[in-house]
């Protein structure tokens, strides 16, 4: 059994907390407010998850050095946008823990994936990134799932394999490190699109089947641009990613996506969602990425243009049902 920190006590933090701790692990989470902190610790549950009660063996802390000192894995599963200043708050404790990367997203201010930043940080590749289509809430409650762990580091990939699998969690192995990560994170702004598109009216399967496929297409064109590897986009981390997020009740995204599509404001949006929206975080990012790699993102831009240059939606369907793109 290992001992394993957890930087991030939000939703995704404490279902992972969750599956590990039942596999007799013991978890050390750090948490970032008061709240969460006595909630695991006093309550025994997750400000997200309620009704589900934590195991003795997940402990919260405030402190970096408590969660961390002992631990044999880091995971880190804060918000991308608070990626870099939370490492280094701690990376002076890390030594030669491997740290695993389960937040998904950019750096807006560089266009650095988390694995990029990381490396800028700490030095070294002495990490991993694991994605794939899975919500919180079903992990949380033994939902079969699986995942994916990229990294360069073999014994990584063998290690979280073997430590997160059991009759509910499979992980596969990958060496596409950058792959994993761009599709993990661009999957959230095809989600919000999707979200956008069913708040049009006059939509239905037929459309939403092709704005995932078409979205999945940009992805994968930005990606190999990007040194990442087209296969990639074609498993969990991109089109699994994809449709989970997409598709489900569960995805935040998404809803968030239905929300602005009615009308609702980025400020209204986020105080209704209530928590952090990657896809309304990052796809400036995405709207850069594409033109620094030259890259045709029609959907991405349609989405940038409605959130920030008061584009329709029913017109951003029109525009893109009349892109000259007619090749597969």
């Amino acid at each position: 059994m290992k001992n394993i920190a957890i930087i991030g006590s939000g939703t995704w933090g404490c279902a992972l907390a969750i599956h590990l701790s039942k596999l007799g692990h013991n978890i050390k989470v750090w948490s970032f407010t008061d709240e969460e902190f006595k909630d695991i610790n006093i309550n025994k549950e997750c400000k997200f998850l309620k009704g589900i009660k934590l195991k003795d063996n997940i402990k919260s802390t405030l402190d970096f050095e408590d969660a961390i000192n002992d631990s044999d894995y880091i995971l880190h599963v804060t918000p991308s946008k608070f990626f870099r200043e939370t490492i280094k708050k701690y990376k002076h404790l890390i030594l030669n823990k491997p740290v695993i990367i389960c937040s998904k997203g950019f750096e807006e201010s560089s266009l650095l994936t988390l694995g990029e930043v990381f490396l800028e940080e700490v030095g070294n590749e002495n990490y991993g990134v694991l994605y794939g289509p899975s919500h919180a809430e079903e992990l949380a409650v033994e939902v079969p799932t699986t995942l994916v762990i990229a990294s360069k580091k073999s014994f990584i990939r063998d290690d979280i394999s073997e430590i997160f699998s059991n009759d509910n969690m499979k992980i596969f192995k990958t060496e596409d490190v950058i792959g994993t990560q761009i599709g993990g994170a661009l999957k959230n702004i095809i989600a919000f699109a999707s979200g956008i598109t069913l708040s049009i009216g006059n939509v239905g399967d037929n459309t939403i089947s092709a704005l995932i496929t078409r979205g999945l297409a940009e992805i994968a064109n930005l990606g190999v641009a990007m040194g990442a590897k087209k296969e990639t986009f074609y498993g969990l981390t991109g089109l699994g990613d994809i449709i989970a997020t997409s598709m489900s009740k569960h995805s935040r995204n998404r809803q968030a996506g239905l929300l602005i599509g009615q009308g609702k404001s980025i400020s209204e949006t986020k105080e209704e969602i209530g928590m952090i929206i990657e896809s309304i975080d990052n796809i400036n990012t995405a709207y850069l990425l594409a033109k620094k790699y030259n890259v045709e993102m029609p959907i991405v831009n349609a989405v940038y243009d409605i959130l920030y240059n008061n584009l329709e939606p029913k017109m951003s369907l029109k525009n893109l049902m009349n892109y000259p793109i007619d090749t597969e």
